[in-house]
């Protein structure tokens, strides 16, 4: 019975479009579930009796419970999302990863926690979603536009909503607001605070699919 499960860091998702390739799902997952809290790992397997399902885990319980409640039935590549805790932490994750209990707590290295305030501070983006980040993307997408706190959207589904990107860019710091343009429904413009910021988020979700047929391009607004 599912109402006897305790609240924990972990919250076990599925009815998942199975369609979607392995490392997209994760990028997506990421990009929707960061907004309640740390994630420390986001496991989802291709194997038969896998597939269609996910965990994802949180630094603190309390964000496990404001996403499960939240996202509860949420239409997640077109399919809405069943939601609840994992019956045991380390046993499922365990039984996964080998060892995943101890690899949170244990820091990689001693220079971890001075660089990583230093390159918080330099680029709130990088590191927001682990092992997505796209060093280059910057280098190659903006090209033509001059780095600004206006992102330019382009190459949106039609059913995509201010909500719906709000959710996506809220994640981010100094994310101000999402300006959709009448009659078009394919593009948008997202504003942060200062450029660094746009330039932050910009990297983390280009190529985003918010279906699985339109990836995002996101370029900096015409001044």
């Amino acid at each position: 019975m599912t109402m006897d499960i305790r609240p924990n860091h972990t919250i076990y998702i599925n009815n998942l479009n199975e369609k979607i390739k392995k490392e997209e799902l994760k990028k997506s997952l990421y990009a929707i579930f960061s907004q309640f809290g740390q994630i420390l790992d986001i496991v989802a397997m291709k194997t038969l009796k896998m597939r269609g399902q996910a965990f994802v885990i949180f630094k603190e319980i309390s964000s496990a419970t404001v996403a499960l409640r939240s996202m509860q039935g949420f239409p997640f590549y077109d399919k809405p999302m069943r939601i609840q805790y994992s019956k045991t932490d380390s046993d499922v994750i365990a039984k996964i990863k080998g060892t995943f209990q101890e690899r949170p707590k244990r820091p990689k290295a001693p220079r971890s926690t001075e660089d990583s305030k230093k390159k918080k501070n330099k680029d709130a983006g990088r590191s927001v979603i682990p092992g997505f980040g796209q060093p280059n993307m910057l280098n190659n997408a903006n090209a033509e536009q001059p780095p600004n706190q206006i992102l330019f959207l382009t190459n949106l589904p039609d059913e995509t909503s201010e909500m719906m990107l709000s959710m996506l860019f809220n994640q981010f710091p100094g994310f101000k607001e999402v300006r959709l343009v009448p009659n078009r429904h394919d593009i948008a413009f997202v504003e942060f605070a200062n450029e660094m910021q746009s330039a932050a988020a910009k990297e983390a979700l280009q190529g985003f699919k918010i279906t699985p047929t339109h990836a995002m391009k996101i370029t900096f607004a015409k001044k």
